[in-house]
């Protein structure tokens, strides 16, 4: 039975629509439920779940569709309530001190000391609204995708004429002046400032310079197409000025996935001027030699600890693991015995982008190859980033996992369902996880993904065959969630924990060499 309701210009930020998606979907009697925008996209998914209508059909971007398939009327009348409910108490206005401006306009009579805006509204609008927050002297965090590169160019330029940050569009972490923007975590206070074109890697790259002792200044993000060459790095270069000239911040830290060699080279320009002791690490990109002031690191966590090593921690030394020699082979030897029979492939199920990245150029070369929806080479990209292929490593934020649901750092059904999936075949040789912990992101994912893990070891068992799950946990021990809860909570479901995603990468190659 279905229920399907189309409200015109009714638009709802996209964060709030996956949270009411996923309680919605917990209700007795519901198969599926979608609480979405009418976005091309949106409308697609629900004509493949057969959930469409000519209402939907017509329903544009600003219109909110409630899609429901339940087994009984009392379902789907307990659903609609649900999401009704969900909906007004979203957007009802706050108690106390809390409000919810309309317009940058409103929201700066109501807090003119405020000097940043954060946006989360439909694309098309962003342009115009962000620059009314740019002409009232308001530093920007674009969370909205669906913005036009000549905007994106535009608004950053306006904004560097103006010495104002654009954060966007697309950029969904920052840490300002302590405070976590959007999807971030807790972190200690220090001299490390970082200017990041990438999100997963900025949550990484903070959570480590923390576990090292390390704490930050700022940490900017610039979404991710601020390094491609028609953008030219405008707001990287933007950010490393401010923090140049910002006398809390003694260490200058750069992450990015490859950006345009153009790019390379005036970032390296702009860190040569600054003075201060810098650390870049360019994902996947080549490294380049290091100067005297600035070190390029071979890895998210190493750049990590070179920048606290040159705030004044600890010495840096390359170590491919925390752990001795002997502890590393002991797991390893441990974990590859009872592999066999059919077990053949690593499969990595990934929350986020970079990390799956991350990961897989460490296990793409040793292993002869590993597919992916996130593989710069398209020899080895997936097809069907839901069906993997041999070894493969797969970011689940792709658009085609969650196109009208959550992100899975937000909703972990998305990877249970996907490992639903990898143990039918009976080749999966090992999995690989990242969880990513921090505000935005789920409340327990250990816990909510805890029993799929144990009952996937337990059905490989059954079978005659041993399934290895090595795991890590992008957080700290003062984010909500807890870092060492987490953890704990993973081994005990059988997994093994490594403290970085690298680590964890590097661990799992080891055991699939093992295995040969």
């Amino acid at each position: 039975m279905r229920n399907i309701i189309v409200r015109k210009d009714a638009y709802y930020d996209s964060v709030f629509l996956m949270l009411i998606n996923q309680d919605v979907k917990k209700i007795d009697g519901i198969q599926e439920a979608v609480v979405a925008m009418g976005t091309d996209m949106n409308r697609d998914l629900l004509v493949d779940m057969g959930l469409s209508t000519d209402e939907v059909a017509a329903a544009g971007p600003n219109d909110l569709i409630i899609a429901l398939d339940g087994s009984s009327e009392d379902a789907l009348k307990a659903a609609e309530k649900a999401a009704l409910e969900l909906l007004h108490k979203k957007s009802a206005p706050g108690k106390g001190n809390e409000f919810r401006p309309t317009s940058v306009q409103s929201a700066v009579e109501q807090m003119p000391d405020a000097n940043v805006a954060i946006f989360s509204i439909p694309g098309k609008f962003v342009p115009r609204e962000a620059r009314k927050a740019l002409d009232r002297g308001l530093h920007c965090m674009v969370f909205s995708d669906n913005v036009s590169l000549d905007d994106e160019i535009r608004l950053k330029k306006l904004a560097r004429e103006k010495g104002l940050l654009f954060m966007g569009p697309d950029c969904g972490t920052a840490i300002i002046n302590g405070k976590p923007l959007c999807f971030a975590n807790v972190v200690r206070r220090g001299p490390i400032g970082i200017v990041a074109a990438s999100g997963s890697g900025l949550q990484e790259l903070t959570c480590s310079i923390d576990k090292a002792g390390g704490g930050i200044s700022q940490a900017i993000g610039t979404g991710g197409r601020d390094v491609k060459a028609e953008v030219g790095g405008i707001m990287m270069l933007t950010a490393l000025e401010a923090l140049a000239g910002d006398p809390e911040t003694r260490v200058l830290t750069v992450i990015s996935k490859p950006p345009a060699e153009s790019v390379v080279d005036a970032v390296i320009e702009t860190l040569k001027k600054s003075g201060k002791p810098s650390v870049v690490h360019f994902i996947g990109a080549r490294r380049r030699e290091d100067t005297d002031s600035i070190r390029f690191a071979p890895s998210i966590e190493d750049a990590a600890w070179m920048a606290v090593a040159a705030a004044g921690g600890p010495a840096y030394e390359a170590a491919e693991f925390s752990m001795d020699s002997a502890s590393v082979e002991k797991i390893v030897t441990r974990e590859a015995a009872g592999i066999g029979g059919k077990q053949k492939y690593l499969r990595g199920l990934f929350a986020g982008g970079t990390l799956a990245e991350e990961a897989l150029m460490v296990v793409h070369e040793v292993l002869g190859g590993v597919y992916s929806n996130v593989h710069p080479d398209q020899q080895y990209r997936l097809k069907d980033p839901s069906v993997s292929r041999e070894h493969s490593v797969i970011d689940l934020g792709d658009d085609t996992f969650t196109v009208g649901r959550p992100h899975p750092m937000i909703d972990v059904s998305i990877r249970n369902e996907q490992l639903e999936k990898e143990l039918v075949s009976g080749e999966m040789a090992l999995l690989l996880l990242d969880f990513v912990i921090g505000y935005g992101a789920h409340t327990d994912p250990a816990g909510a993904m805890a029993a799929e893990i144990a009952a996937a070891r337990k059905k490989v068992k059954d079978a005659g065959g041993y399934l290895p799950v090595i795991a890590s946990v992008t957080g700290t021990e003062a984010d909500p969630q807890v870092l060492s809860r987490q953890r704990r909570i993973l081994e005990d479901a059988g997994c093994v924990v490594l403290p970085s995603n690298i680590q964890a990468a590097r661990l799992a190659k080891r055991i699939m060499e093992k295995v040969g």
